[in-house]
C-alpha cells in the first residue's frame, strides 16, 4: 500500500516537472524576468529593407547651416557677463540651492512614497482621474481652450511683473 502511494505521488510530481533538458535547466537567484534570446543581425537585416530617412519623409528635411559649433569661451563670457549684471548675487545663489535642495528632498518623499506597496498605483490612478479632469475641464471644448490660455497669459504676465 505505501509502495503504491510512493509510485503514485512519484507519478504526480513527474507530470508536474516541466521536460526540460538537464542542460537548459539553470537555477536563478533574481527577481527579474528572463532576457529574450538575441536575434541575430544577419537573419534580421536580410527581412527588413532600410530606406533613407530623406525618402520617407521628406517634409521633414532640414539642412545645417555651415557655422553650428558652439564657442565655449564666448558662452562663458556671456555667462560672467549676466552674473555680473545681478545685482542681488546673494539671493540668487540662496534660490539656487534652495532649488537644489527641494528637487533632493522631494526625489527622497517620491522615494519613499514608491516604497509604500499600494500607494504608487494609488498615486497613478489619482494622476489619470486629474488628467482626465483637465482633459474634460480644459481642453475638450473650444469654449474652455480659450478660457485656458487667457488664464496662461494672465499667469505670464503675473509672473512677468507686467500686469
Amino acid at each position: 500500500m505505501a509502495a503504491a502511494a510512493a509510485s503514485a505521488s512519484m507519478s504526480a510530481t513527474a507530470v508536474l516537472i516541466p521536460r526540460v533538458p538537464a542542460a537548459v535547466r539553470t537555477t536563478r537567484c533574481s527577481a527579474l524576468p528572463p532576457v529574450p534570446p538575441r536575434v541575430s543581425t544577419a537573419s534580421f537585416s536580410s527581412s527588413v529593407k532600410l530606406t533613407p530617412e530623406s525618402r520617407r519623409f521628406p517634409f521633414l528635411q532640414t539642412k545645417a547651416t555651415e557655422d553650428t559649433s558652439v564657442d565655449t569661451g564666448e558662452l562663458f563670457d556671456d555667462l560672467k557677463e549676466k552674473w555680473d549684471k545681478v545685482e542681488n548675487k546673494t539671493t540668487v545663489l540662496l534660490y539656487g540651492g534652495g532649488a537644489i535642495v527641494a528637487v533632493w528632498l522631494s526625489s527622497i518623499l517620491v522615494g519613499a512614497i514608491n516604497s509604500v506597496p499600494l500607494l504608487p498605483k494609488i498615486m497613478e490612478l489619482v494622476g489619470l482621474g486629474y488628467s482626465g479632469w483637465f482633459v474634460y475641464r480644459y481642453l475638450l471644448f473650444k469654449s474652455s481652450r480659450k478660457e485656458l490660455a487667457t488664464d496662461i497669459e494672465a499667469l505670464k504676465k503675473k509672473i512677468a511683473g507686467t500686469e
